[in-house]
């Protein structure tokens, strides 16, 4: 006999635990570089180096969220009478505000304090400060709308004002912001456009979404194999990002997402199981039977990190249907429940925190920034800074692009 069918709602928790546990992962692996001694396994395995640690697995697993993501939030909006234009210009600004923030902190991380007019912590915190600004949550009650322009007015003033106080290059060469790369969210903000336009324009259609994951595996293949090499001319115009491989693990998203939605609404459990546990099996030996071609590389972005990444997303979203959409164990995981819920929030903090740390000189003793006790010291950063989240959110102050 099939077990209960997990209710297919506009609100999928097993993706907002798997959001928040991802967000809370990716906060405790980027304060590892404050610490001393850390096991090579939990870190980004080095350019060049064919291999992958706890930390190459992090930002992956997001993008396939987001693409689990997106079948719900379109969907969401075509139940509610939007038209193709109205959720385009939806998927467009979030994009572009995503592009915008990965670009500033691409820069942030060449920022020249030399000569410049402010200092570098300043400029980061300002800058953190200008993104909440803009992107607030802010209420929509009509009286209240004036709050609204007045904050993004301020905001996006700050932001231009720090564009153009920006100091990069060596001191004796200052250069103004440049693209040198997308930067973390700038690569989640393509990703998520791209796959946002396959679903939109595909109507959902699992087998062009299928078409789309092919292509971008496929680009990536080509890419690593250098068989694309006569396009480098238009290469620095035109290109898929990342060799398709950001694109690619948001479309395995959206197409697991939907199949999921497809088979328990018609009482299929069995079958999803079945079908889902060999999926990840085959990406999995895909990705490891791939890796003489090509290595297992973050840095670069191969085809066998793509697929083996692909694999343990799949089977943790599997794990977490059973255990929270099955199981009734939502509630376990309600201590980081902000970071599924506010992730953009929780995920922009600690550039406040880290430039409060870097004015103020303030260090903890290497006992603490170093080994066993050093983890467990970026662990309860990684939830304080959920708690924070968790406690802004109360107050209604979280982002929303």
């Amino acid at each position: 006999m099939e077990a209960a069918a997990a209710p297919v709602t506009s609100r999928n928790h097993a993706i907002d635990v798997f959001r928040a546990l991802t967000m809370m992962l990716m906060i405790f692996v980027n304060d590892l570089w404050t610490l001393r001694g850390v096991p090579e396994w939990l870190l980004h395995v080095p350019a060049g180096v064919d291999g992958m640690g706890l930390s190459d697995v992090v930002f992956p697993a997001f993008l396939f969220i987001v693409g689990l993501s997106i079948p719900l939030a379109i969907n969401n909006r075509w139940k509610k009478g939007e038209n193709t234009s109205q959720i385009l210009l939806h998927i467009v600004s979030r994009s572009l505000a995503l592009l915008i923030m990965g670009v500033f902190h691409v820069n942030l991380e060449s920022y020249q304090a030399e000569g410049a007019l402010l200092p570098k912590a300043v400029w980061q915190i300002l800058l953190t400060l200008s993104f909440f600004l803009i992107w607030l949550d802010y209420p929509k009650v009509p009286e209240k709308q004036q709050r609204k322009w007045v904050g993004k007015t301020l905001g996006w003033g700050l932001l231009v004002f720090l564009a153009a106080s920006y100091q990069g290059g060596a001191g004796d060469a200052p250069i103004w912001m440049g693209f040198y790369w997308w930067g973390i969210l700038g690569l989640i903000g393509w990703a998520y456009l791209i796959a946002s336009l396959v679903y939109l324009l595909s109507r959902g259609k699992q087998v062009w979404i299928g078409l789309a994951f092919l292509l971008c595996m496929g680009f990536s293949v080509l890419a690593k194999l250098e068989m694309l090499a006569f396009l480098q001319v238009i290469k620095p115009y035109i290109w898929l990002i990342d060799d398709g491989a950001t694109p690619a693990l948001a479309l395995a998203g959206i197409l697991v997402s939907g199949f999921y939605r497809d088979q328990f609404k018609q009482g299929r459990q069995d079958h999803f199981w079945f079908v889902l546990s060999g999926l990840a099996a085959v990406f999995l030996f895909l990705g490891l039977a791939s890796r003489p071609l090509w290595g297992i590389h973050k840095i670069g972005s191969s085809p066998s990190w793509v697929l083996i990444c692909i694999a343990i997303s799949i089977a943790t979203f599997g794990l977490l249907i059973v255990l929270v959409e099955r199981n009734k164990k939502k509630h376990w995981f309600d201590g980081i429940r902000a970071a599924g819920t506010s992730t953009l929030t929780c995920y922009l903090l600690p550039y406040i925190h880290y430039g409060l740390l870097s004015m103020t000189g303030l260090v903890l003793p290497e006992v603490l920034r170093t080994g066993l006790p050093g983890i467990l010291k970026s662990l309860l950063y990684a939830l304080l800074i959920i708690q924070l989240t968790g406690f802004l959110e109360r107050r209604k102050l979280r982002l929303k692009i």
